[in-house]
């Protein structure tokens, strides 16, 4: 794995130097855009817009519009705009876990101690594990500020939740929601149990990517010239008033047989 930002975790007055790696990868395939007319591979060139020539990587700069003029910026204009934060991540606030609404999280990532920060990382994986609690502060990764959410994950290892800030959270206001009217004693009882009877400890093995699996195997069958039979899915129903009670009693006999079995 290859870090991703090289820096320190602010606890109190100890700095815990660290290193941040991506803790995710895609298992989405790989698919290469092509001409229809021959399958040629499509390539995207970065062109200067007056010349219409192809411009290299270390030629490109970045640069903020303003007045019909652009400010160029460079590295050292990054790290003036907040040097601490650009090396630190100082933990301003511990908070329980569940008190951090799923809205608010983006992408997690590993933290690794780097030398003699070994046992103050441990000391912070071990606080955090007993209080149940997780630290929470802002750094700035890759040009941009982000809120950074730590937490022990499976007792041996310090993940970093990069989390969204509020002013990022759009408005539902617009969003046609249905008017707060109870619903049914007899309908809700039913959902709870339905709720009940599904209820068991969250196992992430549970779910795998199987869509990727059929792409896959479709793929491959192609490969061989063998023809696809599709089978389409029925698109979703709109505006027929549906029988909450009957479809609840049948997701419930449904449960039931499955259990049995």
């Amino acid at each position: 794995m290859k870090a991703i930002w090289n820096g320190a975790i602010g606890f109190g007055l100890v700095n815990i130097p660290v290193k941040i790696y991506s803790a995710t990868e895609t298992t989405k395939l790989d698919l290469d855009m092509l001409d229809k007319s021959d399958f040629s591979n499509i390539r995207f060139k970065r062109v200067n817009e007056n010349t219409g020539k192809e411009v290299k990587w270390e030629n490109i700069v970045k640069g903020y519009l303003m007045d019909d003029k652009y400010i160029i910026l460079d590295e050292e204009d990054y790290e003036a705009a907040s040097p601490e934060k650009s090396k630190i991540l100082s933990i301003d606030q511990f908070v329980k876990e569940n008190e951090v609404d799923s809205v608010y999280f983006e992408n997690p990532y590993y933290l690794e101690p780097q030398k003699n920060g070994e046992n103050a990382y441990r000391l912070l994986l071990k606080a955090l594990a007993k209080t149940e609690m997780v630290g929470v502060g802002t750094f700035v990764l890759r040009e941009s500020e982000a809120i950074g959410m730590i937490r022990p994950y499976n007792n041996e290892v310090l993940v970093l939740n990069r989390l969204r800030f509020a002013q990022e959270i759009r408005d539902y206001g617009d969003l046609k929601i249905p008017a707060a009217k109870a619903p049914k004693p007899a309908e809700l009882k039913m959902a709870v149990n339905l709720i009940e009877q599904l209820s068991q400890e969250f196992d992430p093995e549970m779910y795998k990517d199987t869509y990727s699996e059929a792409l896959m195997k479709i793929i491959k069958q192609k490969a061989k010239g063998k023809n696809i039979k599709t089978k389409k899915a029925e698109p979703a129903k709109e505006g027929k008033v549906i029988d909450l009670m009957a479809q609840l009693k049948a997701s419930l006999q449904n449960t039931k047989s499955k259990n049995a079995s």
